[in-house]
């Protein structure tokens, strides 16, 4: 897997871009990949994150939206305001986690 250099940090990533090693994360990076596809971060996106990533913990998986939605309580609708267009994938990225499955 390719490395690159993030907050001044290396990280491995993936041929698309997702970090591969959950413990190279921080909310520095996660800051530095929202910026990358245009989205600042609130606090409402921070508990999606957050969720996310104790959810990964637990689960070995990423969660996809509809999980996300009933464990997390985070209504679908919301999760496309938050991260627009493909909100899974997007929030997975800046998480720091797998891509979904069935994400494309």
């Amino acid at each position: 897997m390719p490395t690159i250099e993030i907050a001044g940090k290396q990280v491995s990533v993936n041929d698309e871009g997702f970090l591969t090693v959950y413990d190279e994360w921080s909310e520095e990076i996660a800051k530095i990949l929202a910026a990358q596809i245009e989205i600042e971060l609130t606090p409402r996106h921070w508990e999606v994150i957050h969720f996310l990533r104790e959810d990964y913990k637990k689960e070995g998986e990423s969660s996809t939206s509809r999980h996300t939605q009933t464990a997390g309580g985070f209504p679908i609708k919301e999760q496309f305001a938050l991260f627009p267009k493909k909100p899974a994938k997007k929030m997975t990225y800046i998480a720091g986690l797998p891509k979904p499955k069935g994400c494309v």
